[in-house]
């Protein structure tokens, strides 16, 4: 799975972001990429999604994988709210 994991960072490493820093980790299921959160108030656990050989391994990976990474940046921002109409608290 090591090359799979140096796939992933070497495509993590052409993002960059003001406020979220990337990781890539070995998982027995794949490549773990975790999201961070950069400024150090508040503190939040890091956004994480899994992905699977077939995907990293997929001719369109570098698209998919902006695609993946566009969407969970996204559900992220969201998971922020700490007050919405829809919430039922």
């Amino acid at each position: 799975m090591i090359e799979a994991l140096e796939k992933v960072r070497a495509e993590l490493a052409r993002y960059e972001h003001l406020l979220f820093s990337f990781a890539a980790v070995d998982s027995a299921e794949g490549v773990v990429v975790e999201i961070h959160y950069l400024p150090e108030a508040p503190p939040l656990e890091p956004y994480r999604f899994l992905l699977r050989p077939r995907e990293i391994e997929h001719p369109q990976f570098a698209w998919s994988f902006q695609k993946q990474l566009y969407d969970c940046l996204h559900d992220y921002v969201i998971e922020m709210f700490t007050r919405n109409p829809q919430r039922k608290d």
